[in-house]
C-alpha cells in the first residue's frame, strides 16, 4: 500500500520506525510518538480522497482519543527481523506491546462495533460514492475499489467470515446505492448504476448465492441541483443547476459522462468531466426536501414491513 505518493506521506512514521529497535524494551513515548505520524499520515490519505484508511477510529477516535488502545501501527520492514520472531515477541518488547494493542483494538473495538451495531439487523444498505474518486484520479479511483473491495468482505456472508463467527446474521435484503445522484445529469444515471454494479460484482455475486434479495440504484438524499438543458453551438445538451458548495455561487453546468464500466488509463488521458459539489436548494419550511429514489430505497429496504 506505501506506494506512489502514500510513501511520500508516509515519510516521516517510516524514518521514526527506522530508529526503533521493535525488539528492544517496549518504550511508550517513542511508540506514541510513531502512532502519531501512522495518525497524521492517515488524516493526509483521508484529505486526499482516499477510502482505504486502516484502522479506521485513528481518524474518527471519538471517545477513544488519546487511548492507549490507539497507539499501535504495521511495523514497515517484518523481513529484517522475521516474521515469526517479531509474532513470538515478549510483550514488554515494542513488537509485543504493538501486538498487545493491535488485538485488544481487535476484540475490543472491531467487534465490539459489529455486535453492538449489526446484531439485530435485516437489511442492509451500501452507499458508495462513485464520484468523488472519479474526480481525484486513478489512484483514489483504485484505493476506493480496494476500500470497497475489503468492505464488502468483512460483511461476507459465507460460514467461515468474521461477521458469520460473530452471530448469526439474518440480513435478508441489501441495497447499493451510489450517491450523490443529483450532481450528474439523469442521462447518466444508467451508467452510475453500471459503474457500481461492476464494483460490487463479487459480493454481489456471493450475496445472491446466499439468497439474498438484492437491488442497485443511484441516490440522493437531498437533490441539491435541478436538472435542465443547454445549448452549446447550435447543440441542445442536459445540464444542471445549481449553486456551488463552496462559495454558493450559481452553476449551469455539464458534469461530463460517468464510465459504465470500471475506468482504464485511456479514460483517465482524456477525462475532461469536473463533478462539482452542490448545496443544498433553498427550500419553504412546509415542503419536503426534494431527492432521488429515496422512495425507492425505503421501499426495498422496509416497504414490506410498513405493509
Amino acid at each position: 500500500l506505501l506506494q506512489g505518493q502514500r510513501a511520500e506521506w508516509a515519510a516521516k512514521w517510516r524514518q521514526l520506525c527506522d530508529g526503533l529497535d521493535p525488539l528492544a524494551p517496549a518504550d511508550e513515548n517513542r511508540l506514541a510518538e510513531i502512532a502519531a505520524a501512522w495518525t497524521d499520515y492517515l488524516h493526509q490519505c483521508k484529505s486526499q480522497g482516499l477510502h482505504f484508511i486502516q484502522p479506521g477510529r485513528f481518524v474518527l477516535p471519538g471517545d477513544m482519543a488519546g487511548a492507549p488502545a490507539l497507539q499501535f501501527f504495521p511495523w514497515p520492514d517484518v523481513d529484517a527481523f522475521g516474521e515469526s520472531k517479531l509474532a513470538q515477541a515478549d510483550k514488554q518488547t515494542n513488537a509485543g506491546m504493538l501486538r498487545e494493542r493491535f488485538n485488544y483494538y481487535c476484540e475490543k473495538v472491531v467487534k465490539g462495533f459489529y455486535k453492538n451495531h449489526f446484531l439485530r439487523f435485516d437489511r442492509q444498505i451500501v452507499l458508495v460514492d462513485c464520484l468523488q474518486p472519479l474526480n481525484s484520479g486513478p489512484q483514489a479511483f483504485n484505493d476506493m475499489r480496494l476500500a470497497l473491495t475489503q468492505l464488502m468482505q468483512s460483511f461476507h456472508y459465507g460460514q467461515r467470515t468474521l461477521f458469520r463467527r460473530l452471530f448469526s446474521p439474518v440480513i435478508d435484503k441489501l441495497l447499493f446505492a451510489a450517491t450523490k445522484a443529483d450532481h450528474v445529469t439523469l442521462d447518466q444515471h444508467a451508467n452510475m448504476v453500471a459503474l457500481l454494479q461492476q464494483l460490487i460484482q463479487d459480493a454481489w455475486q456471493n450475496a445472491a448465492f446466499e439468497g439474498i434479495s438484492m437491488d442497485c440504484l443511484g441516490l440522493a438524499s437531498v437533490q441539491a441541483t435541478t436538472s435542465g438543458v443547454i445549448e452549446v453551438n447550435g447543440e441542445k445538451i442536459p445540464a444542471l443547476r445549481g449553486n456551488r458548495l463552496s462559495d454558493g455561487a450559481p452553476l449551469t453546468v455539464y458534469p461530463g459522462e460517468v464510465p459504465s464500466r470500471l475506468p482504464g488509463q485511456a479514460f483517465w488521458d482524456s477525462q475532461g468531466f469536473q463533478f462539482e459539489a452542490f448545496r443544498p436548494q433553498v427550500m419553504d419550511v412546509d415542503k419536503p426536501l426534494p431527492h432521488i429514489r429515496l422512495d425507492a430505497a425505503l421501499e426495498f429496504l422496509i416497504g414490506d414491513k410498513l405493509r
